[in-house]
């Protein structure tokens, strides 16, 4: 299935890992194909895509233009797509559909969703609740 540009990133802007990597691709972002959205956000409101707040919480997603939804490895996949040709994160989605490489990335990835509240938070409020995980 083709993936039709441009993305939304939803992403949670409280994790500084996450927010992190989010601003690394967003200082590269190619002809613009990626929109980010934090959901930790007080603004942001996870019934407007028919989604939880915790269901967007568990783990990173990406709606592509036609509505479609990609999560956890298979969001960053996604992401990696909408780089050129012959670039590394191309080269790196390829090689994470790799049958067993996929499976590691899946589990890795299901660790560190399930732990990331342990890692360093972003010192902002969070007035809505949106930015807590068990939201």
């Amino acid at each position: 299935m083709a993936t039709s540009f441009p993305l939304q990133v939803f992403y949670d802007g409280a994790c500084m890992v996450c927010a992190a990597e989010m601003d690394s691709y967003r200082k590269s972002n190619p002809e613009n194909r990626l929109v980010f959205v934090d959901i930790g956000s007080d603004s942001f409101a996870a019934e407007t895509y028919g989604k939880t707040q915790k269901d967007f919480m568990a783990r990173l997603h990406v709606r592509d233009a036609a509505g479609n939804f990609s999560t956890g490895i298979e969001a960053f996949m996604v992401i990696w797509q909408a780089y050129p040709s012959g670039s590394l994160y191309r080269l790196l989605s390829a090689l994470v559909g790799l049958p067993g490489i996929n499976l590691f990335s899946r589990l890795g990835y299901s660790i560190f969703a399930r732990n990331r509240h342990m890692l360093p938070k972003r010192n902002r409020d969070c007035l809505s609740g949106n930015c807590d995980l068990n939201h």
